[in-house]
């Protein structure tokens, strides 16, 4: 039974210039406490390390002003009550007191202020600790920690395999010419088969992780700016996301694991019961900014699809474990549509900001010569959950913040590695046989012939 949530009843975290609560970065204490693993973190990142000797020398002097404003403003209430009760010129010299401290105040609440909006924003700049196991490196620096599955010969088979486009326009169920004449390049219609055989793969998944205690959640895709900054969204990865500027001021999501991360936002959860699961169907989008010339022709890099992503709101210390049976679900997923998969440890250098560890499940596509990203899962720790205010009721009445998870179950790419390493000499598609109950019993998508 999933844990129940009531909302947190305290005063509204102060908020910066930015829109960003002053205490939704890295724990600052723990900053304090272990900076040589921050500075170790943010190099292995590929990172500024001086940055955190900036967060530190920003939070003393927020400290230090904050502490100068308070005891100034604390002399300056005393003197109030001195002068309700003094007379004659004793008064008045407390008055002129009082006016001389009035305009100390005020510039120690404007120092105040300008000390805290300097240590949010060099805070803001902080990525999330890496796990230590992380591997070191960049984006081809991911350590291979399995393989599965057995890669098809087809020159044994005695045919040479077609992509998934050919495929798809062999049996009517891509067109990427239509897409572009309506939306532009990298949009595409799904029709017939091949439709049903996405709605398939998604069904099966909300079916997997309904079995594991995930509540189905069809999400908006829609979010406001501060949503989309407090799951790490704005920083690296900026550039690939949508934007509705003026009078809307919204962000199309990449991912439903935005708007499950910002439906508790500012809230205490009741974690007691177990871990908070959803699975979030959606539509998503991505601009795919720096990637011309990549992926052009089909669906592996396209700005529409659609998804089904797991997001877990959990204890701290559950997190790691959790992280473990995210990958697992996803493995089992992917040996529902019989493809050959590999997973990995991604390095440090290619996390995004938001994640202290991530593993990627990429399968194999026969005419790439290569595996291909389907699956991603990562363990956010309390990262997100600091930055949107969301926490847990403990035994002794206190409150911390939650852990977040999130990954990948099923996405449009996934027809890429379907398609290709289930087609037939014909042309025709073998359809996995764990699906084929969800398309009606059928086993094969047989050619068919249209004005493509």
């Amino acid at each position: 039974m999933q844990g129940g949530r009531r909302a947190a009843k305290r005063p509204e975290p102060a908020v910066s210039a930015c829109g960003i609560t002053l205490e939704a970065m890295l724990d600052i204490q723990f900053i304090r406490d272990h900076a040589d693993i921050v500075k170790e973190s943010q190099r292995k990142r590929g990172e500024s390390v001086e940055l955190v000797d900036e967060v530190l020398g920003a939070d003393e002097s927020r400290r230090a002003s904050l502490k100068e404003f308070e005891a100034a403003r604390a002399e300056q209430k005393a003197l109030g009550r001195k002068v309700a009760a003094a007379k004659g010129d004793e008064k008045a010299a407390l008055i002129s007191r009082t006016k001389e401290l009035s305009a100390n105040v005020s510039q120690f609440k404007t120092a105040s202020d300008e000390a805290a909006e300097a240590y949010t924003n060099a805070m803001w700049k902080l990525s999330n600790v890496v796990e230590p196991e992380a591997p070191e490196g960049g984006e081809d620096d991911y350590v291979v920690v399995k393989k599965v599955g057995d890669i098809r010969d087809f020159a044994a088979e005695g045919f040479e395999p077609k992509d998934h486009l050919a495929l798809g326009l062999g049996v009517a169920g891509i067109d990427m010419r239509r897409g572009a004449k309506v939306s532009g390049s990298r949009f595409y219609f799904l029709r017939g088969a091949v439709a049903r055989l996405q709605i398939a793969m998604l069904t099966m998944a909300v079916d997997q992780a309904e079995s594991e205690g995930f509540t189905l959640t069809i999400t908006p895709t829609l979010v406001r700016p501060e949503i989309m900054a407090g799951t790490g969204f704005l920083n690296s990865h900026a550039d690939e996301i949508y934007r509705l500027r003026d009078p809307d001021d919204q962000y199309l999501v990449g991912t439903s694991e935005v708007a499950l991360a910002g439906m508790h936002e500012n809230e205490i959860l009741d974690l007691s019961n177990g871990p908070l699961r959803y699975a979030g169907w959606s539509s998503c989008y991505r601009r795919e900014a720096g990637a011309a010339g990549k992926d052009t022709s089909g669906i592996i890099r396209v700005h529409q699809f659609d998804k089904v992503e797991m997001f877990v709101y959990c204890k701290q210390e559950d997190s790691r474990d959790m992280h473990v049976r995210l990958l697992a679900m996803e493995e089992e997923m992917l040996h529902k549509v019989e493809v050959p998969y590999r997973t990995i440890d991604t390095a440090a250098g290619d996390l995004g900001s938001s994640a202290a560890r991530k593993f990627d499940n990429e399968a194999w596509v026969p005419t790439q010569g290569r595996y291909r990203e389907l699956t991603s899962t990562s363990n956010c720790t309390e990262y997100q959950a600091r930055r949107l205010n969301i926490r847990e009721r403990l035994e002794d009445g206190s409150t911390r913040s939650v852990s977040t998870l999130n990954g990948t179950l099923a996405t449009t790419r996934w027809l890429v590695a379907i398609m290709e390493n289930h087609q037939q000499a014909d042309g025709s598609i073998e359809i996995p046989a764990a699906m084929r109950p969800y398309m009606g019993g059928r086993e094969v998508i047989e050619p068919t012939a249209w004005e493509a």
